[in-house]
């Protein structure tokens, strides 16, 4: 099957109060996004395998890949579709080998060598960014429009913008050919996230 990776939502708990963030997660869904990533950089294993199998009980109910963020054993116990992994993190191809050949392994790439490293260790697909400066990080590298461009004609997967996109921001990327971007704020500090979603996703098929 092929992977959509047209709008790739990143979760952050800690931008909603927690009764919030599982509806909200459904709300995304609802509203259109096509890949789910559970990002959390401050829970216990066992609470992140508790809130990853909470999620991943939604986004299965809408067909929707769940990646888990960096952590491998968590991805593997909960039976989610894939797994992320950042330049510091594990190795894509260690990913693969530990994931297995049937699931998503998505890296954050920066340039073109770290684009063409990640699909040659077995990428799905590459997140590239960040295109504007976000809050969802403290130090923020920015990545030109240009480099994107880039990236998309270096490597045959998918690759996505990452970075402070909305739905007023995103024609930058008009004429870039990437397959789809990645949304946290945009969508999860929403008001009414799934309207945020559907927003967002025309938004960008509308480039």
């Amino acid at each position: 099957m092929k992977l959509d990776t047209t709008l790739y939502f990143i979760t952050d708990s800690s931008t909603v109060p927690a009764e919030k963030f599982l509806p909200s997660v459904e709300a995304a869904c609802k509203g259109g996004a096509t890949i789910i990533q559970l990002r959390e950089k401050n829970k216990s294993t066992r609470e992140y395998m508790e809130l990853a199998a909470s999620v991943h009980e939604i986004t299965s109910r809408y067909n929707v890949p769940l990646i888990i963020d960096d952590r491998v054993d968590v991805a593997l116990a909960i039976g989610a579709e894939g797994v992320h992994v950042g330049q510091t993190d594990m190795p894509v191809a260690v990913a693969r080998k530990l994931m297995g050949p049937g699931k998503i392994i998505g890296a954050t790439t920066k340039t073109v060598p770290q684009a063409l490293e990640a699909y040659e260790q077995g990428a799905d697909y590459c997140g590239v960014g960040a295109i504007y400066p976000t809050t969802t990080k403290v130090v923020t590298i920015l990545t030109s429009v240009d480099t994107l461009k880039e990236i998309v004609k270096a490597v045959p997967i998918p690759v996505n913008a990452i970075g402070g996109l909305n739905k007023d921001n995103i024609h930058v990327l008009t004429g870039s050919g990437i397959a789809g971007i990645c949304a946290v704020s945009a969508i999860q500090k929403a008001a009414d996230p799934e309207a945020a979603a559907r927003e967002l996703k025309a938004a960008f098929l509308a480039l």
